[in-house]
């Protein structure tokens, strides 16, 4: 058998990263047609499977596969292990002598008469084997070796020092440290690691695919590269848990094979020593302060001397520098929960609280555990705790505190409000929907008045728009909600402060003006004061095109004060509003910092709100690769959490993507999905972004009285209707499909009406924009020669790409048209060029046919030329020259190592090289002499 076999057997998912194991095995078989093998490793690491895989390449190839496996109960039967590893010989025992024949005929229970002398068994088993041999290769499988039986045993050591010529390998597998009858002295030996981070993870997506990132995280932390815990641990679990749904409890559960493997170990220990790992296992800190204090306070006389037995066997060991408690495994700790009875984990966790007094957090969750009946002291700690825990962004464990101080509440009322309160966390952090409406509904049935609540109002909102509902009812259910509620307009409230961020949100989708009548009416009502940013985000966000400069200052104050702003809710909430006025570079690493959180586990919603501004703002930066791979991300977990409301932002910022580069079909199927969504629901926001990215792809197609018509159903020529966010974002569209249409009065009209707005005072990107618009409408050829120059001297112009491309190819069209051949190739000229590294080709066709009509023989561009880079390709390729690895990169350009390498693999084939170190070459080549 030759190592390359490997690759072309198929052994399924137990094999993941054991390809390098397995090759080695085959490879020293290939090489010693009668080679021996000492296999070991850790319970449920994998050696049975590699077994299997082993004996099918054996077979593949020819060979005749014996195989026995120790049994415990078989382990004082003589010979037992040798009659399952002989047994299929039977048929050729004739070919034996007499003496031999019969010798191991009684051995293995064939035949009658006194046992023979072990010699005599080990020659007629050697001889038999080597008869069988003489027809194809023989390979002995053993499995769980310390279990065979010592008379075995002995003829298996016995035959292994005399393979060598005979045509029979031997391979034999048991676990490490523990011992057996066997004598592998001086035998080759191979240690079968647990699997490396790669390989489990892939494991789990292969086998588990649906499960949720914190869950799977989870999975992978506590299995340690073991695969039967990658796969069984996820199958112990409930499927509202491995959609991260439902909480995990603190000490994941064994499958019935996990528990045979560790549980057996840990029930065999003296019962202090039980007592002492329960209560190690159950504070989760390893401290031995507080293992020793909760061990004197609990019924028994346990110290930790009593640790000794748990020591001895290998299962804990104490660390130093910091002096702790360590288990061997993770696993050993679920076996030690699934040894105790619930009575003993009550005990362990009210021993816990008591030595715990000055650690609140702990304390309260030990109490909640070891608590049976309501107690309105415990529930209160409980529920604090939960908070301290939600501003910390750990929503999940905040929801399992709430529901657990719910359980415990005395009143119904307050049992309504705390659960009422993890529903909210539950659909407005992870996109826990189903669980939301569960808790809802537990909720209502405490406390029937509580519905109308405002935790409860916002939950339902959520769940309405996570569904079939309408914005219209959404709205309509939290207006009444906030009217209607007992917070007495309290600006420190923050269900109130809450719900009004979500009626904002509403109210924005809703791109009507009459929904933001009872918003300003309650926001006015605050006392002592509004927070500022309910008042910002409503200009800003709501209704950007008639921002005044007073609440710009006051963003920028926000955007600044959030450089180390820990709440992932209000990151958001600064980033929407920093979001037309094109604030959203200021946010990027907050934004990152909440992406790499939500990978971790952290909030859905927020993860899903940052990776839309990392979109958006990397959409007018031109990372156009970045934006589709982070678009992708977040219609995968809107998919997967639910979020069903939110997968039209990504729909639009992968149709601004692709009709840029022209790629219409995709742009227009995706406008598509988000009108056929949003329209029915009366989410208008969405409409208009859908429209916006029609827009764009019809310009790509040359179609401006079609795209003329979209952007008109947006923002009227002439008009900027007030509370339609993306009047301030599509003008410059109107006014160029107008002008290119003979629209010439319309596109007049939107000019003086964009002067009457301050759009052009938003971001200097929309200043270009707006000084490009009217010199599109200026009759006066030098009057537009002198805005397109000052639109196109705004400092650091080059941070918008696609946008100042868009107003170079303009001024050199007008140029072109104007006759003024000459001056008109620089800006076309350099539009193109910009078209080219964004890869946007129908825009760069444009710019080629005006450079044509302007005289100028254009090339087609050179694919695999250093310049076909685009920014963000060459920026990358040159930290990649310079030494940085991936992920230095990664962290300098607030990207995921993913996108880097992603990046790079685009990268070489247009530079025309095939690895990293010919990079500074090919972005620089040396003088030719």
């Amino acid at each position: 058998m030759a190592s390359g076999d490997a690759s072309q057997v198929a052994f399924g998912d137990l094999l993941v990263g054991r390809e390098r194991d397995l090759g080695r095995v085959l490879e020293m078989f290939a090489e010693h047609a009668d080679g021996v093998l000492l296999l070991s490793g850790e319970p449920g690491v994998g050696k049975s499977a590699l077994l299997d895989a082993v004996a099918e390449a054996a077979a593949g190839k020819g060979s005749r596969v014996l195989r026995a496996a120790g049994v415990e109960f078989e382990a004082d039967v003589a010979y037992s292990a040798l009659n399952q590893i002989l047994l299929p010989l039977h048929g050729v025992l004739d070919r034996l002598p007499a003496p031999s024949r019969d010798a191991i005929g009684i051995a293995l229970g064939f035949g009658a008469g006194p046992l023979p002398d072990r010699l005599v068994v080990c020659n007629a088993a050697l001889a038999l084997l080597r008869s069988a041999a003489e027809d194809a290769p023989v390979l002995l499988l053993v499995d769980d070796l310390p279990w065979v039986d010592r008379a075995s045993a002995a003829v298996f050591g016995f035959l292994v020092r005399r393979l060598p010529g005979t045509g029979i390998s031997f391979l034999a597998a048991s676990r490490t440290g523990v011992d057996s009858f066997f004598d592998g002295s001086g035998l080759p030996a191979h240690q079968l690691p647990a699997l490396d981070p790669d390989a489990a993870a892939r494991l789990v997506d292969l086998r588990f695919p649906d499960l949720a990132h914190p869950v799977r995280q989870r999975v992978l932390d506590t299995a340690q590269g073991n695969p039967l815990a990658l796969l069984e641990l996820p199958d112990a679990l409930r499927a509202g848990q491995r959609r991260a749904r439902e909480v995990l409890p603190a000490v994941l559960p064994l499958g019935e094979r996990l528990q045979s493997v560790f549980a057996s170990r840990v029930r065999c220990l003296p019962a202090p020593t039980l007592t002492l790992l329960l209560l190690a296992t159950l504070d989760g800190t390893g401290d031995l302060g507080v293992l020793s204090a909760a061990a004197q306070v609990t019924d028994g006389d346990a110290d930790l001397r009593d640790l000794d037995p748990a020591e001895l066997d290998g299962l804990v060991r104490v660390a130093e520098s910091p002096r702790r408690l360590v288990f061997r495994h993770p696993l050993v700790m679920s076996a030690v929960v699934e040894a105790a009875t619930s009575s003993a984990r009550r005990a362990a966790h009210r021993a816990l609280a008591e030595v715990l007094a000055g650690k609140p957090e702990r304390r309260a969750w030990h109490l909640g555990e070891a608590t049976l009946q309501p107690d309105e002291e415990v529930a209160l700690l409980l529920e604090r705790t939960a908070r301290r825990i939600l501003d910390r962004g750990d929503a999940v464990a905040a929801i399992a505190a709430l529901t657990r101080a719910a359980d415990l509440s005395p009143l119904d009322t307050d049992r309504a409000r705390r659960l009422s309160e993890a529903a909210y966390v539950g659909a407005e952090a992870i996109g826990a929907l189903r669980s939301a409406s569960e808790l809802l509904e537990d909720a209502s049935r405490a406390d029937p008045g509580h519905a109308a609540s405002l935790r409860s109002a916002t939950a339902a909102v959520q769940l309405v728009l996570n569904s079939d509902g309408d914005l219209t009812t959404a709205h309509r259910l939290l207006v009444g909600a906030i009217e209607e509620g007992g917070h007495g307009y309290d600006a420190e409230d923050p269900a109130l402060i809450d719900a009004l961020h979500f009626l904002l949100l509403l109210c924005n989708y809703g791109a009507r003006e009459e929904l933001w009548t009872p918003y300003y009416a309650a926001v006015a009502r605050l006392r002592p004061a509004p927070p500022r940013l309910l008042l910002v985000a409503a200009k800003t966000w709501g209704d950007p095109a008639h921002t005044d400069a007073a609440t710009l200052r006051e963003l920028d104050e926000i955007i600044e004060g959030t450089a180390k702003e820990t709440d992932p809710a209000r990151i958001v909430r600064v980033g929407t509003a920093a979001l037309y006025p094109d604030r959203l570079a200021e946010m990027r690493e907050a934004a990152w910092r909440l992406v790499r959180q939500g990978r971790d586990g952290g909030p859905v919603r927020r993860h899903i709100g940052a990776l839309l501004h990392l979109c958006l703002d990397g959409y007018h930066r031109g990372t156009w690769a970045e934006v589709l791979d982070l678009s992708q991300e977040g219609l995968a977990l809107c998919q997967k959490s639910g979020y069903s409301v939110c997968t039209w932002f990504f729909q639009y910022t992968k149709g601004l993507v692709t009709a840029s580069r022209g790629e219409t079909r995709t742009a227009h199927a995706l406008a598509e999905a988000m009108t056929n969504w949003a329209a029915p629901r009366g989410i208008r926001g969405a409409v208009h972004c859908a429209q916006h990215v029609h827009a764009l792809a019809d310009i790509a197609e040359g179609d401006f009285d079609a795209a003329f018509g979209r952007v008109s159903a947006i923002s009227p020529a002439g008009s900027f209707p007030p509370y339609v966010a993306h009047t301030a974002w599509v003008f410059f569209e109107l006014v160029e499909a107008a002008v290119r249409t003979d629209r010439r009065q319309q596109a007049l009209e939107h000019v003086r009406a964009l002067r009457r707005t301050d759009v052009a005072g938003l971001s200097p990107r929309l200043a270009l924009l707006a000084a490009g618009a009217e010199a599109l409408v200026v009759e006066d050829d030098a009057e537009a020669a002198r805005l397109f120059a000052g639109a196109l001297a705004v400092p650091d112009v080059d941070r918008w790409p696609f946008t100042v491309a868009r107003v170079r190819l303009a001024q050199g069209e007008r140029l072109r048209r104007s006759r003024a051949l000459s001056e008109s190739k620089a800006p076309l000229t350099a539009a193109l060029k910009t078209f080219q590294q964004l890869e946007s080709a129908a825009w760069a066709e444009r710019a080629r046919k005006e450079l044509r009509a302007a005289g100028r023989v254009v090339d087609e561009p050179d694919s695999g030329a250093a310049a076909a880079l685009t920014p963000q390709e060459r920026e990358i390729a040159e930290l990649a020259a310079s030494g940085l690895t991936n992920k230095q990169i990664a962290e300098r350009l607030f990207i995921s190592h993913r996108t880097v390498g992603a990046h790079l693999y685009q990268i070489y084939p247009k530079l025309g090289i095939g690895s990293r170190v010919a990079l500074r070459d090919a972005l620089h080549p040396p003088d030719a002499d």
